[in-house]
């Protein structure tokens, strides 16, 4: 169901759209077009359809959700918008890693996901292609997020179930599996930092550093966190700060860490309480 909250023009839209444009075949076509005459999809949805939508409700600059995105037509959609009126709209598309079809399979897809990125990747190379005077600025990255279980290990046991060999693989509360990546955006999640903000990364000490936007949130997840690195994090004026536990061997080395950004970034004890944490 579409709902009209309201109009940007005073032409009145219509309740049944009942063009050519509008029917699943040419969503097929569009697909064909992007991977050499082939559709791994029955009957997506038509990008025309999917635009009218958008510009019926929501402006240049919304954030578009598509929960249930399959071939992920609605991100296809917004990128060619977003090259023919300059706007800026973001999407998310939300989708089952549900199994492609045996011909998709054996061409290196395996699940509805892997075709949809694949998509996504060649509609925004074709969209600049086709239009290279107006699509200079266009952005059609993305990132790829997967649900899974927390970053930190599982230690709430009775105290009758613990032994020596667990209290000594505590001395990490994180999971072995888990990359500086894995915990960065687990930390831009609780603190409320957007996951599209645009990252960097730096070594200094043999540390790697990692800059969100510019200063938003900057963490360092290496063992042997030296004071040089810190002054690095400091000069870059951070809004927010994350180390790992592990990084600091004593406790006397993460008390000096808050003095540290006290002293260079003018906080408050209150301020390095809330903009410092140690995972």
């Amino acid at each position: 169901m579409v709902v009209q909250k309201y109009r940007k023009t005073s032409k009145m839209q219509r309740s049944v759209w009942d063009e050519k444009e509008f029917v699943n075949e040419r969503g097929t076509e569009a697909v064909k077009q992007l991977f050499n005459n082939k559709s791994y999809f029955d009957y997506p949805k038509s990008i025309f359809t999917i635009k009218c939508i958008i510009e019926l409700g929501s402006d240049e600059d919304c954030l578009i959700l598509d929960f249930f995105s399959g071939s992920s037509t609605t991100a296809h959609a917004v990128m060619q918008l977003n090259s023919e009126d300059n706007g800026a709209r973001k999407y998310i598309m939300v989708q089952l890693p549900e199994p492609a079809t045996e011909q998709a399979h054996d061409e290196g897809y395996n699940s509805l996901c892997d075709i949809a990125k694949e998509r996504i990747r060649r509609a925004g190379k074709k969209i600049k292609e086709e239009n290279p005077l107006t699509t200079q600025d266009l952005d059609t990255g993305f990132r790829v997020f997967k649900c899974d279980s927390s970053n930190y290990k599982d230690v709430v046991f009775a105290p009758k179930d613990y032994d020596q060999g667990m209290l000594e693989g505590l001395r990490d509360n994180i999971k072995e599996d888990r990359t500086d990546l894995d915990l960065l955006f687990d930390c831009m999640l609780r603190w409320g930092v957007e996951l599209s903000l645009p990252l960097n990364t730096t070594k200094v000490d043999g540390c790697t550093i990692h800059n969100v936007n510019d200063g938003d949130l900057v963490a360092c997840f290496d063992g042997n966190v030296t004071e040089a690195v810190i002054d690095a994090i400091a000069d870059l004026s951070p809004l927010r700060v994350v180390f790992r536990d592990s990084s600091f061997c004593e406790a006397a080395q993460k008390m000096n860490l808050f003095e540290l950004f006290k002293q260079k970034c003018d906080w408050t004890d209150e301020e390095v309480k809330n903009n410092v944490r140690v995972i």
